[in-house]
Formats: structure tokens, C-alpha cells, sequence
């Protein structure tokens, strides 16, 4: 299994990138949103990779960090969703707002990928809405530092790492500006709902 490629970026594709490893040049599918993020080409880079073998035919998939990587390997496993659709979720959404859609069952955000309508989506959500607290990447964040704080301290009073990340995702919440302010009010919706 080839588990990660690093190599010299020598040309790139909407949703492929050429990467030469040794005297080799492999092609790699990967999320339309992470081709311009690898640099320049001639750059170095490094992408940890899934293979799937179609149809007798090696197929490589890379992705910039593991908690793509992951999602990417749960996605697979849904029943009508392919690597296509995964790598189309990816490309639409990052891992972060990925897991938040699901954990939050927000069908249209799942829905604006390609080839995604509301019935995949539903099922995407049904399927992996339990495993994300298990999975070893749950506890990637936002990109924001605020927004990796509250789900800290949330997680630190006893919420799992999907309830507080999706807490943190509300619009009430993500409008304060302060830490305090934002984990207060997150309570506060804790509270109107249980």
C-alpha cells in the first residue's frame, strides 16, 4: 500500500497534480481546492495518499493533511458513495466544515458538492454521524484560533469534540468576537436545547 508520496510537483490538473518520486512520475487525484495550496511548480511537496485499484487499474488519491486522508477513507465506506463523490466533498468543503455538516446534518452544505443530492447526503450523515467523535482525527479544528479555543474549552467541560465543534459553527456564536463571549453563548444553546 502506498500510504504518502513526496516528490517534485512538476504539473497540475483542476482535481490532479504530477508528482516525480525518484525517476518516477505518478498521477495523483486530489481535492480541487488543494491543487493551488501545494506551491509553485518544481516545489517539493508531500501528500499522504490512498490507493484504489479500478477495474485492474491503480487509482492514487492524495490529500495535503491526514484528517482529509481520513474523512476520505470514512466517506468511501458509505454505501453509493464512491471516490469521486468523497474526493467532490473535499473539493466543496474542508475537513473541518465537512465534519461540522455532518455532525450538524446540514444536507445542503453536503449537497453543494458535485454529483451529491439530498438522498447521498442523508446517508452520508445517517452513516458516519456517531463515528466522527471516534474517529483519530475528530479533534481537528476551525481555522481560526478563536474558533480552536471554544471547542478546547468546550470539550474540557465534557462535550464531545463534534458537539463542540459544531456548537462553535452557529451563527449566534461564531458573531461574538470574544472567547468568553463565545463559550458563553455556546452554553446557552446547550441549555435551550437539552
Amino acid at each position: 500500500m502506498i500510504v504518502g508520496v513526496h516528490g517534485t510537483l512538476e504539473t497540475t490538473g483542476p482535481d490532479w497534480v504530477h508528482v516525480r518520486v525518484g525517476g518516477v512520475t505518478l498521477q495523483i487525484s486530489v481535492p480541487a481546492n488543494a491543487v493551488s495550496g501545494l506551491g509553485a511548480l518544481g516545489s517539493q511537496v508531500t501528500l499522504h495518499t490512498y490507493l484504489r485499484i479500478r477495474d485492474d487499474e491503480p487509482v492514487l488519491y492524495g490529500f495535503t493533511d491526514a484528517a482529509a486522508l481520513g474523512l476520505f477513507g470514512m466517506l468511501t465506506q458509505v454505501s453509493g458513495v464512491g471516490p469521486r463523490t468523497a474526493l467532490a466533498l473535499l473539493s466543496t468543503l474542508d475537513p473541518a466544515r465537512l465534519q461540522t455538516a455532518i455532525v450538524t446534518g446540514d444536507t445542503a452544505a453536503l449537497s453543494a458538492a458535485q454529483g451529491v443530492g439530498a438522498r447521498t447526503a442523508s446517508r452520508i450523515i445517517l452513516d458516519l454521524k456517531g463515528k466522527l467523535d471516534d474517529a483519530e482525527f475528530a479533534d481537528v479544528g476551525f481555522s481560526g484560533d478563536i474558533d480552536g479555543q471554544v471547542i478546547a474549552a468546550l470539550t474540557a467541560l465534557g462535550y464531545s469534540p463534534a458537539e463542540a465543534r459544531a456548537a462553535a459553527a452557529v451563527p449566534a456564536v461564531a458573531a461574538e468576537t470574544e472567547v468568553d463571549d463565545r463559550i458563553r453563548v455556546a452554553l446557552q444553546q446547550f441549555a435551550t436545547r437539552g
